[in-house]
């Protein structure tokens, strides 16, 4: 009799065990009623990036405070959508993908109002950056996000868009004039490279290496990251720092799936998140004067931005403003330009 009520202790514990956390912060142990749960998180960066290197970040975190029972794998390149970057975002809403890291840019396909975030020459520095988007506007974007169904778990960066080509150096807005830069779907992006007298066009993000290789395209623009990690310097000559946009990676999970964990998931979830944000962007912002080294390194002509005619571009911008005053809303710019 005592050899069988021991038994079903020791399968009580073993069984009550799979349910622990280990509380990393404050050292307790607590339950989670969800059981083993795995999901997958999407990046559009390559493996390499900083973005995916934050997602794997994520991946350890969940795993470590779930004692093993969360597992994340992490999917650089767009490669759920298979490559297709706006698709990555539909799924998300539609609950077939559970995560993903994706630009401000990209949601702006299914939103306009994304675009406030990357309103041309709107921040000063990163520091202008944090305060707002931890702020009230950043408040108003995850509003959004739960309108299409997403949660919002936090703001890592992408980063200011620089611009780099093969043609010449871009030092002015008439530089700029006739150049086929390759953008995002995003059709404040494309508006904007018109005004400037640039011809703009799109492509899947795998695709770009090959196309500025081949010359079917000028240039590009992106962060430095991404410009790094995707090795566009092998095949560009000139880079022009202008920090003409900032660009927000928004960490999503599909709402209903986070909504069908239990409370104490929800949070380690969320906590993981908001610590993931915060490692990836003091991680990019440690790479980018070295990856910019790097550029000068092979050869690559680096315009800094006190080398430029920002005014001129600036004023080439206002237009998009005043075209997207109304798309976006007034009420929404302001908060972002306080």
């Amino acid at each position: 009799m005592k050899r069988k009520v021991l038994s079903l202790c020791v399968a009580f514990v073993a069984i009550f065990s799979c349910f622990l956390f280990v509380d990393a912060e404050y050292g307790y142990a607590a339950t989670i009623p969800d059981g083993r749960v795995q999901l997958k998180i999407g990046t559009s960066g390559s493996a390499t990036a900083a973005i995916s290197q934050g997602a794997q970040y994520f991946a350890d975190l969940m795993k470590e405070r779930t004692d093993g029972l969360v597992t994340v794998k992490v999917f650089p390149s767009d490669s759920v959508s298979a490559g297709n970057q706006p698709k990555g975002i539909e799924m998300l809403m539609q609950g077939i993908a559970d995560m993903t890291f994706h630009s401000n840019l990209i949601y702006s396909v299914v939103d306009d109002r994304f675009n406030v975030i990357s309103l041309p020459w709107l921040f000063d520095d990163y520091a202008d950056v944090d305060a707002t988007l931890a702020g009230e506007a950043g408040r108003a974007i995850n509003q959004i996000l739960d309108e299409k169904g997403i949660k919002g778990l936090g703001f890592a960066q992408n980063g200011f868009r620089q611009i780099t080509n093969n043609i010449r150096e871009v030092k002015t807005l008439s530089d700029v004039k006739g150049l086929k830069i390759r953008c995002n779907n995003s059709k404040m992006q494309i508006a904007l490279f018109k005004a400037m007298g640039a011809d703009p066009l799109n492509m899947n993000f795998p695709e770009v290496f090959t196309a500025l290789q081949q010359g079917a395209i000028d240039g590009q623009e992106t962060p430095v990251d991404i410009i790094h990690s995707s090795k566009f310097q092998e095949v560009q000559r000139y880079i022009s720092l202008w920090g003409y946009i900032y660009d927000a990676f928004i960490l999503g999970i599909n709402k209903a799936r986070f909504e069908s964990f239990s409370p104490q998931l929800q949070e380690i979830i969320v906590k993981a998140a908001e610590e993931t944000c915060e490692y990836q962007r003091t991680l990019i912002r440690k790479l980018e004067a070295r990856q910019i080294e790097d550029f000068r390194g092979v050869g690559m002509s680096i315009i800094n931005k006190e080398a430029m005619d920002i005014d001129s571009f600036k004023q080439a911008a206002q237009v998009i403003y005043t075209q997207y005053e109304p798309i976006i809303g007034k009420d929404l710019i302001e908060l972002f330009q306080k």
